[in-house]
């Protein structure tokens, strides 16, 4: 009996976690697609868009340190991933290869679960291809954004360029600037640290939490970083890195498969990787 043919997906990251497979392979099997997806792992990311061309990959998630350097490597760019300036979606067209980003609505759409955006005092922490997304997608939401990160220089840099893309006023300042925080009612960590195999160390110092904020962070490896364990400890709602990454993970697949994401079934195995993670 010939076996149907299989679309392959997958992503590209230096440290690879199952979440994202499991939601999308869910959402696959809910709507019987002959899709399959493979978290890849990589360090040398012009090769490996390569072998996305020469095996046919119709679809990879990029994860950091890659979304501002695989830009000059791609085909061409989506208008919204060109104005933030980072790309965590590569979609491939018979061969031409295409970056979109979905981490700035999957940002928005995380953070609107607790708080609706407008007109709220945002801090995100960083200044990489993920702070970009996020601080882009919150500014354009109409939160007052403060990006802050510890090379204050990139801070800077990376509030200039936001607001001059969307004409909004986002400011920046070091992550030593506790003011920052204490101004915030939604802090964002848009960096690697708290990840496990980075260090799991918190970039906030507790005492500049509060109960009335709104913490969340992008890493989802773990589920409970140490910020979030800080921030909850403090009085804080928490959002856990697994939120955003269901609500861009819609988005891409979307992208894939041109269907829309069944994401009853995509948040389904969201709960069941964080029951696995914390058991």
């Amino acid at each position: 009996m010939d076996r149907l043919p299989v679309t392959l997906c997958g992503s590209l990251s230096r440290y690879p976690v199952g979440l994202g497979a499991a939601m999308h392979e869910a959402g696959y099997r809910a709507l019987g697609l002959g899709f399959a997806y493979v978290p890849f792992p990589c360090e040398d990311l012009a090769a490996a868009l390569s072998g996305m061309r020469a095996l046919g990959i119709r679809g990879l998630g990029i994860s950091m340190p890659f979304k501002i350097e695989i830009l000059p490597l791609l085909d061409a760019v989506d208008e919204l991933a060109a104005r933030i300036g980072a790309v965590n979606t590569v979609v491939n067209d018979s061969g031409r290869l295409t970056g979109y980003n979905t981490d700035a609505v999957g940002a928005v759409l995380a953070v609107e679960e607790v708080i609706p955006p407008r007109g709220v005092q945002v801090t995100v922490i960083g200044a990489g291809g993920a702070a970009r997304a996020v601080a882009f997608g919150l500014a354009s939401a109409g939160a007052r954004v403060c990006v802050v990160n510890r090379t204050e220089r990139s801070a800077h840099e990376l509030a200039r360029s936001i607001s001059a893309a969307l004409g909004a006023d986002v400011s920046a300042g070091p992550l030593s600037d506790l003011a920052a925080f204490a101004n915030a009612q939604v802090v964002v960590n848009a960096t690697s640290a708290t990840m496990a195999d980075r260090g799991a160390l918190s970039p906030v110092p507790a005492v500049a939490l509060r109960r009335d904020q709104v913490v969340m962070d992008i890493v989802y490896k773990p589920i409970r970083t140490t910020l979030l364990a800080q921030a909850a400890d403090r009085g804080a709602r928490v959002i856990h890195g697994g939120r955003m990454l269901l609500h861009q993970a819609c988005r891409q697949f979307e992208l894939y498969t041109g269907r829309p994401a069944p994401r009853l079934a995509l948040d389904a195995a969201l709960s069941r990787f964080i029951a696995g993670d914390e058991s």
